[in-house]
């Protein structure tokens, strides 16, 4: 367990109209087109296929692509600086890209072997031989024991970490569980009985069912499976990264094909009409500076706070920023005239400002596109190195890791030349990290490891708190969305009205095959802040020792099931009222910004130094007990890794 706490600021860049015209020059007309070739290149790689099936690039891969493009007439005469940035865009990209597309492919995997496994009782009856009340025996006789095996395993489990009161049970908390050890189970068995149990009790939820079943609810069941790989197949297919379009090359060409040929076939003219229909990039790659000294700081003649970048070392940036944040402009100064004054004794490992990117904000009006859009300068900064607490903090993390790389390089034996001047550039490090920067004192944030501040995320309710004491197992305190949000609560009700709004009209949009990206209001993220500023105020005042928020990757399933809860309560014996309320509940609640939410609430956590954790939320109960076993599940769960 560990705090997050790395924030970006922000700021505007101000500079004379040739230096914004240079610099978008530059990034719009030299290094996105490098950019886009890069990830061309790497999309045609010989080993490309290899690659996906890894989840990553091999190391250098980019670079080496990137070495003879330097001196093509398309992208010569870029600052060094800005090659190494498109590297470093374009191994982003593709490491984000890689990981979404392995999760993919694990997704048809799993739906592909639950398709093969997927029949109807009639066949299964058919191949097992036997009639359909010996086949719900074995089904039970399995269910059983599994069941027990489970119980048993939770009993075995040290009393400290298992032990509950009686709560309410909740066999569907463990279906997810119990339905991976049927899948295991089928793996390892070759009885042919068996195995139809199994699947008999998988596409019953884990149930054995006393109902006949209905052959054409199972083929509509099947064939939704089929449609779900068959989506999962062409987003695997069709989202390989293609830059940045800036020029509307794409549209244009497109546009002429759309107007004078007809298309072969209905997925031609879908991809031409989304092509037509998607909104070009107006903005290039922002460059990246991935070290701190890559930017000087200094003032002007106004005393204004102004910065220089290496390869664009002639031009000028002011800073405008909001008050909140100028003290953090003033240390990126005092520490760069500290370590210049020195004589290079400090180490910039202890900077507060970790890295850079500048990057342009899109504009609105008429005229040149350099005076029509904004420079803006975001910074990664470690809230730690703002106190001599923190910063001793991090002193000792990066000492040990030092001393780790130093040792494993001496274990290799004999050293060469290269390798001997690693270890003395180590040794150096290591030196200047015991003169750390003046900073003012103020205490880490002390919270009781077993308090723990539960979030669970839902559709109805974006945000519920439990604050936990996972020692005792008891609950400290709730808090729901109304509570969280107090007499700003009318704020989230106008946010959902707004986009209920915007879906009626990206329908309508839709419908005629127009234009139907529309923006949205900044509304949703001030509610966030909202909701972050007070969730970790509460963290605060009952000393919660971490905030645990819900795996990003699981939200999908846990919408999903809240909708299908709520339709079945709404409808219980009506299968086709469930899908109709279900639609229209999806209508009237909009699905939360979830990532956002919890980036907010990772920064606010980060600034106060408590310590964020990750768990499944589960999928079945209120939102009051899924926050608390979130809590519960990660404490647990840290307990397990400790020992």
């Amino acid at each position: 367990m560990a705090a997050m706490s790395i924030i970006t600021i922000q700021c505007r860049l101000v500079a004379s109209e040739s230096t914004r015209r240079q610099l978008w020059e530059l990034m719009a007309g030299k290094n996105t087109p490098l950019i886009n070739e890069l990830l061309a290149q790497v999309a045609n790689h010989p080993d490309f296929q290899i690659w996906r099936q890894k989840g990553k690039l091999n190391s250098g891969t980019v670079k080496q692509l990137c070495q003879p493009l330097k001196t093509d007439p398309r992208f010569i005469g870029q600052p060094a600086r800005f090659y190494t940035s498109a590297i470093t865009v374009v191994n982003y990209i593709y490491k984000a890209w890689l990981a979404l597309m392995q999760r993919l492919q694990y997704q048809i995997e799993g739906k592909t072997r639950w398709l093969e496994m997927l029949k109807s009782d009639a066949f299964l009856l058919e191949t097992s031989g036997v009639n359909v009340e010996t086949l719900r025996t074995k089904a039970a006789k399995i269910l059983a024991q599994y069941t027990a095996q489970s119980e048993a395993a939770k009993t075995a489990q040290p009393k400290s970490k298992t032990k509950k009161k009686s709560k309410k049970s909740k066999p569907s908390d463990n279906h997810s569980s119990l339905s991976q050890t049927l899948f295991e189970a089928y793996r390892n068995t070759e009885d042919t009985l068996t195995r139809c149990a199994i699947i008999y009790l998988l596409k019953n939820g884990c149930k054995v069912s006393n109902q006949e079943e209905d052959p054409e609810k199972f083929a509509k069941r099947r064939r939704q499976v089929e449609i779900q790989i068959q989506r999962l197949t062409e987003q695997l297919i069709a989202r390989i990264p293609k830059g940045r379009d800036l020029t509307n090359a794409k549209w244009l060409e497109t546009l002429a094909i759309a107007t004078s040929y007809i298309p072969e076939n209905e997925a031609q003219a879908k991809s031409w009409q989304d092509n037509l229909l998607k909104k070009s990039s107006l903005l290039p790659f922002p460059i990246s500076y991935e070290t701190n000294e890559d930017m000087t700081w200094f003032k002007n003649a106004k005393n204004r706070f102004c910065v220089k970048f290496n390869g664009l070392s002639e031009h000028t940036f002011q800073v405008y920023c909001d008050q909140r944040q100028l003290h953090w402009f003033q240390r990126f100064l005092e520490d760069q005239k500290i370590k210049q004054n020195s004589k290079d004794q400090h180490s910039s490992s202890l900077f507060g400002l970790r890295s850079g990117r500048i990057a342009w904000q899109e504009g609105e009006g008429k005229g040149e596109l350099w005076n029509l859009h904004h420079l803006t300068l975001y910074c990664s900064v470690d809230t730690r190195l703002w106190t001599a607490e923190g910063t001793k903090q991090v002193k000792e993390e990066k000492t040990t890791k030092i001393a780790s790389i130093i040792t494993k390089t001496k274990e290799k034996g004999e050293l060469n030349q290269q390798q001997e001047t690693f270890i003395k550039r180590k040794h150096s490090t290591l030196v200047k990290i015991n003169h750390p920067f003046p900073r003012p004192s103020q205490p880490l944030y002390q919270g009781q490891a077993h308090i723990l501040v539960g979030i669970s995320l839902g559709l109805e309710k974006p945000a519920t708190v439990a604050v936990v004491d996972a020692i005792a197992l008891k609950v400290i305190t709730y808090r729901s969305i109304r509570q969280l949000l107090g007499e700003n609560y009318q704020l989230l009700n106008r946010q959902r009205r707004q986009k209920q709004l915007l879906s009626h009209q990206r329908h309508n949009a839709q419908k005629v095959a127009a234009f139907n990206q529309f923006g949205e209001s900044e509304l949703g993220q001030y509610v966030d802040r909202l909701l972050a500023k007070e969730i970790v105020a509460i963290a605060q005042k009952y000393q919660a020792g971490s905030i645990v928020l819900p795996k990003l990757g699981d939200m999908r399933e846990i919408v999903q099931s809240e909708i299908q809860a709520l339709a079945e309560q709404k409808c219980p014996e009506y299968l086709e009222g469930q899908q109709k309320y279900a639609k229209q509940y999806r209508i009237s609640v909009h699905n939360w910004s979830y990532g956002r939410l919890i980036d907010c609430i990772q920064t606010q956590a980060a600034k106060m130094g408590i310590a964020i954790e990750e768990a499944k939320q589960p999928i079945r109960g209120s939102p009051q007990e899924k926050a608390y076993e979130l809590a519960i599940a990660a404490y647990n769960s840290r307990s397990s890794k400790n020992n």
